[in-house]
């Protein structure tokens, strides 16, 4: 059994362009391997597994060394806590810039997220341990399979959030549970299902008690490898066509999030929250969008 850590980037290192400035070191997703299975797990419990910059990096970083390494025949990702995690967090990820350069950082930021997954060369399978919100929930649909803890929760908010869908699921979850238990999640209804509902439907394939999660989908991997060792994508879905829906996504999310709405939305929740920083940083881009939008 190999069990490694990976360690977030230290003050002195480069940091990915999305990111906010100085992140401390600290453990943020563990790698495991059993029997040629990695598991990856995200290790933030206190921050929810939240999608930070440092988080993305991590992710992105570990995906892909994993996905190249010869011991690795099948990857397990999983997290910590009540949270299998909370979603992106917006607030930690933008910061001033040009606005053609945040719009297209934007663009690149999650295009490049999405596609992390879907150039995946080995089967992975998701172990949803707790609640999951946005990104994690659409990401994980792309991935061969999903297995939930019955106390697990699926969200999709972007309605709420005045945003576009992203992850492919503009047309990635009709295929998956039809289109009106699609537009149940990306509505305005905001349909959070729990792990049974969710099976159900066919957003996820399994559903299992909290204690024998890990256990599960690492039978869930073998399965998967008996019937090929190769990538598969659900809903009758093909790698070129869902990477060319996150490219055009990627486009339209990075329009809604520089709308005048989303941004004077963001700027009050983070005020309501007492985040007055970041609430003062989309205070500043929804005041002065007025000038910069004629920039785009």
């Amino acid at each position: 059994m190999q069990k490694l850590q990976y360690r977030c980037i230290k003050k002195e290192d480069h940091l990915h362009d999305f990111s906010p400035g100085v992140v401390l070191a600290e453990d943020l997703i563990t790698e495991e391997t059993r029997d040629n299975i990695t598991i990856l797990t995200m290790n933030q419990p206190r921050r929810l597994n939240g999608w930070t910059a440092a988080m993305l990096m991590a992710l992105r970083d570990t995906l892909t060394k994993v996905n190249e390494q010869k011991q690795t025949h099948a990857i397990v990702l999983t997290g910590t806590g009540k949270y299998y995690s909370a979603g992106v967090n917006l607030s930690g990820t933008m910061r001033i810039t040009h606005p053609k350069t945040l719009h297209e950082t934007i663009r690149k930021s999650n295009q490049e997220l999405f596609d992390t997954f879907l150039n995946l060369d080995k089967p992975i399978i998701v172990a949803v341990n707790g609640h999951a919100i946005g990104a994690p929930v659409t990401s994980a649909t792309l991935c061969d399979a999903i297995i939930a803890a019955d106390n697990a929760t699926f969200s999709t908010p972007f309605s709420r959030l005045g945003i576009t869908p992203e992850g492919c699921s503009s047309i990635h979850f009709a295929r998956l549970m039809n289109e009106e238990n699609a537009q149940r999640m990306l509505g305005s209804e905001g349909w959070k299902p729990t792990a049974v509902e969710a099976q159900k439907v066919g957003l996820i394939d399994r559903v299992t008690a909290p204690e024998h999660l890990l256990e599960e989908a690492i039978k869930m991997a073998k399965e998967q490898l008996n019937v090929s060792p190769a990538r598969t994508f659900r809903g009758g879905s093909t790698k070129e066509e869902l990477k060319a829906v996150n490219a055009k996504e990627s486009i339209h999310l990075a329009n809604a999030f520089l709308s005048p709405a989303f941004l004077k939305g963001q700027m009050q929740f983070l005020w309501s929250r007492k985040k007055r920083f970041p609430a003062l940083i989309f205070a500043s881009l929804w005041l002065t969008s007025p000038i910069w939008r004629l920039m785009l």
